[in-house]
């Protein structure tokens, strides 16, 4: 997983957590206290700036009350766009020869980018060095 994407599943983490407090009617102070955590630590979770650890996020799992699953479907639901799902309807609706032709594309291009980053890379560290 790139890290703009954990970037992106961080902020939709907090996101979720400051959505249920506001549905609670609490205050970061006061979630914060029920949670045993600095209001400062809970301000940047919620801001996507602080990575939420699992013994966080079970005791915000229990003072609302709810699952992991519950918590985590709707910052999947979030975390789709109207472009994924018109890629998926149209990947999709493609007999299946050309699906796998797609995923063979797909395949290349990933390799083709892995390899085109390790050059590009040497070529920085060329420049670097004064060698290139």
């Amino acid at each position: 997983m790139s890290s703009e994407n954990k970037v992106r599943q961080i902020q939709l983490v907090g996101r979720k957590i400051r959505q249920l407090r506001k549905e609670h009617k609490l205050t970061q102070v006061e979630l914060s206290s029920r949670l045993g955590i600095q209001q400062s630590d809970l301000s940047r979770m919620e801001q996507g700036e602080y990575r939420v650890s699992l013994d966080i996020l079970f005791r915000i799992l229990a003072e609302f009350q709810m699952s992991i699953g519950e918590f985590f479907d709707g910052v999947a639901q979030e975390s789709v766009t109207p472009r994924d799902v018109q890629l998926i309807q149209s990947f999709n609706a493609l007999p299946e020869d050309a699906q796998r032709e797609v995923q063979d594309f797909i395949e290349f291009k990933r390799t083709l980018g892995r390899r085109d980053g390790a050059s590009h890379s040497s070529e920085r560290e060329d420049d670097e060095r004064g060698t290139g």
